[in-house]
């Protein structure tokens, strides 16, 4: 009888302790996956800032004109453009 209590023990102590190895395993791996979203989801709001500073910055029309101006020859009519080499 005294045998058959220690087998169910040492049984009931090995499930249980399988058990809690495959939660901490499973915790393990959330909290990977929570740290990677987390990660991506500063990123993402990093990247919505930028975007939204830019959008303000591009609805006046003055900035606009100005950025068209640097990156093309965009020039107004009428307009004159002066274009200044330096010397070596």
């Amino acid at each position: 009888m005294k045998i058959a209590i220690n087998i169910l023990l040492t049984i009931i102590i090995i499930v249980l302790s399988w058990q809690f190895f495959n939660l901490y395993q499973q915790h393990s791996h959330l909290k990977e996956s929570s740290d990677k979203l987390n990660s991506e989801t500063t990123s993402l709001e990093k990247e919505n800032q930028d975007i939204e500073s830019d959008i303000e910055y591009f609805s006046n029309p003055e900035n606009l004109e100005k950025e068209l101006k640097s990156k093309t020859s965009y020039k107004k009519p009428g307009e004159k453009t002066i274009i200044i080499i330096p010397t070596e």
